[in-house]
């Protein structure tokens, strides 16, 4: 089979799949919603003898009903077929989905009642086997429209390849909670707070102010070598396992100053043939 990238969106409704697909299709991918997850494996075969498309999205979710039991197995045929697959599974937390639906008026799928938390449990369950094999989980609670698509552009705008590993580093603040798509997670609370300075607290970490006031202590030092050493020590062990995306997420109590400082810092040292670095500021303009 000819060398397709195929990558399979799927999470609860109202996650934000509608604008993810929409964003790979202005990315150039052909992209088809709601097609039986049975019928994959031959239309990726027609697809190849076609030899014009190289680059698919598909939604999965829960309309597929009873074809989504055999998701797993599909998944898995199409991986053994030399397809390169991956799964994109977009989270958002319950009380996220509930205030969406509550916004735009509309009943849940699977709610026998007004109320779309039943439904939005119901449908946890039911998607909980097509998680099991996400290759990435996207948590979308914090994302506008806008932002979830820059998220989505970022992840897919390179070349098709599978000889790389996205490594993802987000720099976020415990205030407003722990990143869920995250593989690994460090606190450096440790580090001494600009907000506590005077001429820093209304400046972020990419002002090179803070960035001075964070890298000149000494701590800081130590921590970016040993750290570093670690993330170096770990990507090509996850490479080994299969993992095509590495989410670490660094945390200081607003995520404005010493995790930005941080983030940009490790993103600039990681030095690999084998890895895409990106950067994120999830809570760098919150107040």
């Amino acid at each position: 089979m000819k060398e397709i990238r195929l990558v399979v969106l799927s999470g609860p409704s109202g996650s934000g799949k509608s604008t993810a697909i929409k964003a790979l299709e202005d990315l150039g991918f052909f992209c088809v919603d709601n097609m039986p997850v049975t019928l994959l494996p031959k239309f990726m075969e027609l697809l190849a003898r076609n030899g014009e498309i190289s680059r698919v999205a598909a939604v999965v979710d829960v309309r597929e009903r009873e074809f989504l039991k055999a998701f797993g197995s599909v998944f898995n045929e199409l991986k053994d077929a030399g397809c390169g697959v991956e799964l994109i599974y977009l989270d958002t937390s319950d009380d996220s989905l509930v205030r969406r639906f509550s916004e735009t008026r509309r009943r849940h799928p699977l709610a026998d009642s007004d109320s779309p938390l039943e439904g939005i449990l119901r449908e946890r369950e039911l998607l909980k086997d097509v998680k099991a094999h996400a290759d990435r989980v996207v948590d979308t609670t914090n994302f506008n429209v806008h932002q979830l698509r820059e998220v989505i552009k970022e992840l897919f705008s390179g070349p098709v390849s599978r000889e790389k590993m996205t490594v993802s580093l987000i720099s976020f603040g415990y205030r407003y909670g722990i990143p869920t798509d995250a593989d690994l997670v460090m606190d450096i609370r440790f580090l001494p707070n600009p907000f506590f300075v005077n001429a820093l607290k209304g400046l972020d970490g990419t002002d090179e102010r803070v960035r001075e006031y964070v890298l000149g202590r000494e701590e800081t030092g130590e921590f970016l070598r040993r750290f570093g050493d670690l993330i170096d020590y770990l990507i090509p062990l996850y490479w080994k396992e299969g993992k095509s995306y590495l989410t670490i997420a660094v945390g200081c109590t607003g995520g404005k100053h010493r995790s930005v400082v941080v983030v940009e810092e490790l993103a600039s040292k990681i030095d690999s043939d084998m890895v895409v670095p990106r950067k994120r500021h999830r809570d760098i303009f919150k107040t």
